[in-house]
């Protein structure tokens, strides 16, 4: 089974370090001024998260073991891909007793956004979660039309969300990055969905894999990423551990509050040793100064 419908099907059957948050300018959202941590030069990472993805065969085995070991390692925050059968207590009952906080979650795949919404918004409450995450659209829907109609009920997902303190996000992949004409469809979305009531998930590999920059995007929607997937590039373009790769991470976090970046996940999508690898992206990345 590959990512996009592990993630459908995970959303579908229900289920970083914070160093600042810029605004976007008129009509912009208010930043949460309770999360900002000012830094003396140079910057670390203080909090750094995983997504769960990486662990999801060990999620599967045992959720309980799983977010212990992560805790373990160092983690803080933890991003849901799945919560195998658990409800939202007994999962906030784990976090809490691991010493961990799930700000978000890859709970919103399109059919859940259509049919179980409320659900999701319910969930997402329970666990304490402030943003619930599209993974990807139906490969049908991802032309300039549909991104376009998917915008729409992002703004209106967001709306219902708002009424909880809860924002609708997107990650992204490669091919959300393919031309559209004179534009893509990420971009569509950045450009469409309203930033009072949405936020965007940069993932950095992806989108580096997709010929984009992303700086450039920072630069071009700033205020608009509330977080971002931390993973990294080898030379041959292959996925890799964060900090083991080419990927510029420290430029990118040093954009951080002009990013709006409250939340960064380490994630690997395929790694030989699922544990192995998020210990080293940890270790990585926590002594990356920037």
């Amino acid at each position: 089974m590959n990512r996009r419908d592990f993630l459908r099907r995970a959303g579908g059957a229900g289920g970083a370090a914070v160093l600042g948050v810029s605004s976007f300018g008129a009509g912009a959202f208010v930043p949460d001024e309770s999360r900002i941590t000012i830094h003396n030069s140079p910057e670390q990472l203080s909090r750094i998260g995983v997504q769960l993805y990486t662990v999801r065969n060990q999620m599967r085995d045992s959720v309980e073991k799983t977010l212990e070991q992560v805790a373990r390692i160092g983690y803080k925050e933890v991003e849901f891909a799945g919560y195998f059968g658990r409800t939202p207590q007994q999962i906030r009952g784990i976090l809490e007793a691991n010493g961990l906080t799930s700000p978000s979650a890859h709970s919103a795949p399109m059919p859940a956004i259509r049919q179980r919404f409320s659900e999701v918004i319910d969930e997402a409450a329970a666990i304490g979660q402030k943003y619930v995450i599209c993974a990807s659209l139906p490969r049908s829907e991802m032309t300039a039309d549909g991104y376009k109609k998917v915008a729409d009920e992002f703004n209106r997902a967001g709306q219902l969300a708002a009424k909880n303190g809860i924002k609708v996000g997107f990650h992204n992949h490669s091919d959300d990055l393919a031309p559209l004409g004179s534009t893509t469809g990420f971009d569509i979305l950045l450009t469409e969905c309203d930033p009072r009531v949405t936020s965007m998930q940069m993932d950095i590999f992806w989108l580096v894999k997709g010929g984009k920059d992303p700086l450039a995007y920072i630069d071009r929607y700033p205020g608009r990423f509330y977080s971002v997937h931390v993973k990294d590039m080898a030379a041959s373009g292959t996925m890799v551990d964060a900090g083991a790769g080419t990927l510029p991470f420290g430029k990118i976090f040093a954009q951080s509050k002009k990013a709006g970046l409250q939340h960064y996940f380490v994630e690997h999508d395929d790694p030989a040793d699922a544990m192995a690898s998020i210990a080293a992206s940890f270790k990585n990345l926590t002594a990356l100064k920037f």
